[in-house]
């Protein structure tokens, strides 16, 4: 019998604070200098970054504005990077490739593998 393992798809929150990590370092800032220009504190920011805290959309719009990138932007990275993630489903212990399987009802994280 195969053993299969569900890949993990992140939560919104993850991917959003890796993707918002990801523009910051890409663009060699320092957390203080992303938050100051949002307005928000430096730690506010780093638990976003970690996936902590879950902003709202008046947070993820000024961080955004400070990493000049919009929103739109931000949340389509951000769904693509969910989507690719829940493409890569892992199976142990067999040679054939396992199958995403998305249920007529959930959301993203409601994939399941068949065999």
């Amino acid at each position: 019998m195969d053993m299969i393992i569900e890949s993990r798809v992140p939560l919104f929150r993850e991917a959003l604070g890796a993707h918002l990590q990801r523009l910051r370092l890409d663009r060699g800032e320092r957390l203080s200098d992303v938050a100051e220009r949002a307005g928000i504190s430096t730690q506010y920011l780093s638990e976003i970054e970690r996936g902590r805290k879950d902003p709202s959309s008046e947070m993820i719009e000024a961080v955004s504005g400070a990493l000049e990138t919009s929103v739109a932007d931000v949340s389509i990275a951000v769904g693509e990077s969910m989507e690719a993630a829940a493409s890569r489903p892992v199976r142990l212990g067999s040679t054939a490739p396992a199958r995403v399987v998305r249920p007529s009802r959930g959301g993203v994280g409601a994939y399941a593998l068949a065999a």
